[in-house]
């Protein structure tokens, strides 16, 4: 497990680099630092009072006494403190996850502000709720009613929570300048793009497998966790083949985290053969959705939503089809267990979707409202790397012939 953290924490500077080469040159520093920032932050919060909200005795199901192991002076001297370490790096690339959708436009001072206030009031009851014994578990109000959802390692708590709170947070600042009309708004540097992708795949296998409790378990979920991205690379390129006539470094980039993601809750509930068709359809339906921004006008920058937000859902609800009978259950419809698990499913897929995006919209109207959450149009015509921290990521971007017009870039 402290093996598996530590590929888990690579996660968020890999999400920096492979958000960095998707804006433009002279916004990739205050992406990257966007994804620091929340490594900073959560990892304050969680060792104050984060973890303490997992766990525990809960307030009505909902999160646990956020003071019962304040500052983890009650795990010294016991293995929980792995667990609390390795579950601190989910939680700092679940919020980083967010800042893609408002990419070149966002106050520094605004998401330091946004990260702590949102773990401390969504993620953490999210993963009180799923992982803590809370509202959506065996015990729990909801869980005792539609039955347990199955999310072995985020499907709700962080892909689905993250996607809905980027949402909610595109169309509270509004699109950038430019949006659907600028060329200058495309990927600067696509190997970035793929570094980043890579390192976050190398990751996602201490993400998904560091909790196994099983040598058979934890050979499941890696073979998992290799077949679903790689089947959904090869959804997306052929979607954008078939689309747009070319497949794209993007596209499969973008893919391989598509497959990753709808993995996550399923990782260690379903075959090997079922990761591959779950893969596929997160790949295509994915492909599909990053597009829509453009038609129904919210500015999710870097898909986020296209991404997160739709293959979190495509892959917590095909556990409803295609878990495996285990442990006394009945597994998913496709193994004769009925429609109760996609109920369940179903369920935590709401409830994930309604509390993030409720609570970020209180959050980003106050943020708003207060210190203001969106740069000056001349800072973002300027560029939000030396508007925000008076740094360019390019030498070129201030000195030599051209370097006003690459800084225009």
């Amino acid at each position: 497990m402290m093996v598996s953290a530590a590929m888990v924490l690579l996660m968020t500077p890999a999400l920096g680099l492979f958000y960095g080469g998707m804006t433009r040159a002279k916004a990739v520093l205050n992406m990257m630092m966007m994804s620091f920032a929340s490594a900073g932050i959560v990892g304050v919060v969680w060792v104050l009072w984060g973890y303490s909200m997992t766990v525990g005795q809960g307030v009505g199901g909902l999160f646990g006494n956020p003071f019962a192991s304040f500052g983890l002076q009650d795990l010294l001297g016991t293995s929980d403190l792995v667990k609390a370490g390795y579950s601190a790096t989910f939680a700092m690339v679940t919020v980083a996850l967010i800042s893609g959708a408002i990419a070149d436009r966002a106050k520094f001072s605004a998401w330091a502000a946004f990260v702590p206030a949102w773990v401390t009031l969504v993620y953490a009851p999210l993963a009180f709720m799923v992982w803590g014994g809370g509202l959506l578990g065996p015990d729990g109000a909801l869980g005792s009613v539609f039955g347990p959802v199955i999310d072995f390692a985020g499907g709700t708590v962080v892909e689905i929570s993250s996607g809905t709170a980027a949402l909610v947070l595109a169309l509270v600042l509004g699109p950038r300048l430019g949006f659907g009309k600028d060329p200058a708004h495309r990927p600067h540097n696509i190997p970035f793009v793929m570094i980043g992708a890579g390192l976050l795949w190398f990751g996602w296998f201490g993400f998904n497998a560091g909790a196994a409790t099983t040598a058979e378990q934890a050979g499941l979920i890696w073979v998992n966790t290799l077949a679903a991205p790689v089947a959904a690379l090869l959804g997306w390129i052929a979607t954008e083949k078939v689309r747009d006539g070319h497949p794209t470094s993007l596209g499969a980039a973008s893919g391989v985290v598509a497959g990753l993601v709808a993995i996550t809750p399923a990782c260690a509930n379903v075959s090997p053969l079922a990761a591959v068709a779950l893969g596929l359809a997160a790949g295509v339906v994915s492909a599909l959705a990053v597009g829509l921004k453009y038609r129904f006008g919210y500015d999710d920058s870097l898909d986020v939503v296209g991404v997160h937000l739709v293959a979190g859902v495509v892959g917590t609800l095909a556990l409803g089809l295609v878990a495996l009978p285990a442990d006394g259950a009945d597994g998913g419809l496709f193994y004769g267990g009925g429609l109760g698990q996609l109920v369940a499913q179903l369920v935590a897929v709401l409830v994930t979707i309604l509390l993030s995006g409720a609570v970020t919209l209180v959050l980003a109207a106050a943020i708003h409202a207060t210190i203001g959450f969106r740069i000056s149009r001349e800072d973002e015509l300027a560029g939000i790397d030396v508007a925000e921290h008076a740094e360019t990521a390019y030498e070129f971007a201030l000195s030599g012939t051209g370097g006003a017009e690459r800084m225009r870039a």
